[in-house]
């Protein structure tokens, strides 16, 4: 069997992320979209001539977000029985848990998903997670975050492998990130697979949505290869990043004060001293550890702690987003949660 060229890369990029080839169990996370139809499908080409020997399960969350969503999580399960695959469907109510949270839909639907799918992944002692973000997510993302005002470290975007929540030692992985969204709608064609098009994808209230349908092909017009321009970008800045974290990490360990375990406090005097590049990371890795995460957290947040550096006042303090706060005592930075 001669294997397609969309397998070929994925095969490619497997193994450039070291990914195991055999004797494992995966979790790959199917909408049921071309791009996560396509990755499954690439999976099942290349355990089909034996350059993969994985146990495979197929997990699909119903967000219930649209009166389609049941025939969706259906179509994905038939797939998956057709392919000789487990699979998991779960299904949330996410409009719901982004009231309760004050949350927007987007980001309770994508925390639920993730969640779910490291749930899935405990289950079945699986280390591996696969989600089908393409080179088209990659540029998206990087636009969402540079009109955020992020820094270096978010406009380096989506990474390829990293753990799928704090300190867990599942992997989260996104094989497709060299591929374009047209690729995979090609693949799924060839394979003569239908796939599924949710209309939330064709919404303009959705930040995401506006930037693919409007922003994205206004920037082609200057550059049709924009998509892949802004990819080349992003994994520059993540290079760097992983030059930079090292040297962040040390000033972060000399900056903190002795005798403190949980969110230590800060030397104000060691931190000014220090480079304002590494300051700002090890500041949003301070934050990170403290938080439980970086939600929300952009420049302008990172820019307000750091003023807190200036001068000999204490007594001033910087409200963070989603909780918590940053207060200057005398030669000291001290994170307080929502209940200190």
């Amino acid at each position: 069997m001669r294997l397609n060229q969309f397998s070929r890369m994925l095969l490619a990029e497997w193994r450039r992320l070291k990914l195991p080839l055999s004797d494992e169990t995966i979790v790959v996370a199917v909408s049921g979209g071309a791009d996560s139809t396509a990755l499954l499908l690439a999976l099942e080409e290349l355990k089909t001539i034996n350059k993969l020997a994985l146990e495979i399960c197929v997990a699909h969350l119903d967000h219930r977000l649209r009166k389609s969503s049941g025939r969706d999580a259906k179509w994905v399960a038939d797939l998956a029985t057709r392919l000789g695959y487990r699979r998991v469907i779960g299904r949330s109510k996410v409009a719901e848990t982004a009231r309760e949270k004050s949350d927007n839909l987007e980001q309770a639907a994508r925390e639920a998903r993730y969640a779910f799918l490291e749930r899935t992944a405990k289950k079945l002692s699986a280390n591996y997670v696969l989600t089908a973000h393409t080179m088209d997510d990659q540029a998206e993302t990087v636009l969402l975050r540079l009109m955020r005002g992020s820094a270096g470290a978010g406009l380096g975007g989506i990474e390829a492998v990293r753990p799928i929540s704090k300190n867990s030692s599942i992997k989260l992985v996104r094989p497709l990130l060299w591929a374009r969204r047209s690729d995979t709608e090609d693949y799924c064609r060839i394979r003569k697979t239908e796939f599924l098009f949710d209309e939330m994808n064709d919404d303009p209230s959705f930040a995401r949505v506006k930037v693919r349908k409007q922003l994205l092909p206004l920037m082609e017009s200057f550059n049709n290869k924009v998509v892949e321009a802004l990819s080349r970008t992003a994994a520059l800045l993540r290079e760097d990043g992983a030059v930079l974290f090292n040297d962040s990490h040390a000033l972060l360990k000399q900056a903190s004060l002795e005798g403190e375990t949980k969110s230590p406090a800060l030397n104000v005097k060691v931190l000014s001293e220090a480079p304002p590049a590494l300051r700002r990371r090890a500041l949003r890795q301070w934050l990170s550890e403290a938080r439980g995460g970086t939600r929300r957290l952009e420049m302008i947040h990172l820019s307000s702690v750091e003023k807190l550096l200036e001068g000999n006042a204490g007594g001033r303090v910087v409200e963070l987003p989603s909780g918590g706060r940053v207060r200057r005592r005398r030669n000291r930075l001290e994170f307080e949660s929502e209940n200190d």
